[in-house]
């Protein structure tokens, strides 16, 4: 995703996440990863010292590790935080 569009889709997350949630809030974060024990604990260390409960299944394969993070976060600009660090790890996918 370019920087224009990643913009853009931060903009409008933060736009419904103000009107479809009281915050502060808990907050479901979802990511498929590949599953590389690297990937999986440099997210972890993203969502250290949160107090955010971490569920983490791998595929039938095991080629990939599905990541679910639900944690309680202050406002919108939390979340999206949270998005931004994620997003630079190579090959993660957010849902």
């Amino acid at each position: 995703m370019d920087k224009e569009k990643s913009e853009e889709f931060y903009a409008r997350l933060k736009e419904q996440l103000l009107e479809n949630t009281k915050w502060p809030s808990k907050y479901l974060y979802k990511f498929i990863v590949p599953s590389d024990t690297d990937k999986t604990e440099r997210i972890h260390s993203i969502f250290d010292n949160t107090g955010a409960v971490i569920e983490s299944k791998k595929s039938k394969k095991g080629t990939y590790t599905s990541i679910s993070i639900t944690v309680h976060l202050e406002n919108p600009d939390a979340v999206i935080e949270k998005y931004k660090e994620v997003s630079k790890i190579e090959g993660v996918i957010s849902l």
